[in-house]
């Protein structure tokens, strides 16, 4: 790995202990890597507003692939890069499905002000709806199924009890509705035994937003290395040369990339130590 130029990681079960806190370790292994010159990147499904939530400014950090590569942000800058969002008449569609179903979901505002959304309670309301909404209630809106938002929408969130056949059947069904949308899994952060369904432009993926950043600084595909836990990393390690689940991965994910230690026990710096070195 002595030729790695790039160096992205998820955040949650990845980068961050379970208490949402930096590890000494990661953060000096971040450190290192900057004496390198080796670009530093997170690549997550948390929203910007959310990023800011877990990592501090002075974070030696270079750039932020924010809601699973619908967007990205310069962290040394702070300033917005890019991001790619559902068009109005593929959301439509999105939003008359869900309500016509009678399907809960939120529907997030356009990125980078993706931290806003609107809910909608349909019969399938469960406690881990209820608990996203309670953790976001500040900017949370009501939708009203009569006065549907006019506007291009950065993602959809569904959630369902763990069923990866249910899942597999809703997943087909969606992307069926209309055209430039993709489903992707994320095992939810909150509660075990849940699924969240997340809807985004079909371009949107950690790996294209790793790869925009690797097409602006000139960095090749063989030269970058990505660290993750989840299923919504699979499209990030796909990308990556050198690639790594944690030890905490769901057990159906961790054959299929060389295995770090879990992110309680500094998986990050363990990944990169061999470049530091």
């Amino acid at each position: 790995m002595n030729n790695v130029k790039l160096v992205a990681t998820d955040l949650d079960g990845t980068f961050l202990k379970n208490d949402r806190t930096i590890s000494k370790k990661n953060l000096e292994a971040l450190r290192l890597l900057g004496q390198k010159d080796i670009v530093r990147v997170v690549a997550t499904g948390r929203n910007l507003k959310k990023v800011h939530e877990v990592i501090p400014p002075d974070t030696p950090f270079d750039y932020i692939v924010y809601s699973s590569g619908a967007g990205v942000f310069n962290w040394k800058e702070q300033k917005e890069m890019f991001h790619r969002n559902i068009i109005q008449s593929s959301a439509q569609k999105l939003l008359k499905y869900f309500i016509q179903r009678d399907i809960s979901f939120h529907a997030f505002f356009p990125a980078p002000g993706n931290h806003n959304h609107w809910y909608f309670r349909g019969d399938n309301s469960c406690r881990e709806f209820e608990k996203y909404f309670d953790f976001n209630k500040a900017y949370s809106y009501e939708l009203k199924p009569t006065k549907l938002p006019e506007t291009e929408l950065c993602q959809f969130l569904v959630i369902i009890k763990e069923d990866k056949y249910h899942f597999e059947k809703l997943k087909i069904e969606i992307e069926a509705i209309c055209e430039h949308i993709r489903v992707i899994r994320t095992s939810s952060p909150i509660t075990a035994g849940y699924i969240w369904i997340e809807i985004f432009h079909q371009s949107v993926s950690k790996g294209n937003g790793v790869k925009h950043i690797c097409d602006l600084l000139g960095i090749g595909q063989k030269q970058t290395l990505g660290i993750g836990n989840d299923f919504n990393d699979l499209d990030l390690l796909g990308f990556t040369q050198h690639s790594f689940f944690t030890e905490n991965a769901p057990s159906e994910l961790k054959e299929i990339y060389p295995h770090a230690p879990s992110n309680e026990n500094d998986a990050f710096a363990h990944v990169i130590q061999p470049i530091v070195l």
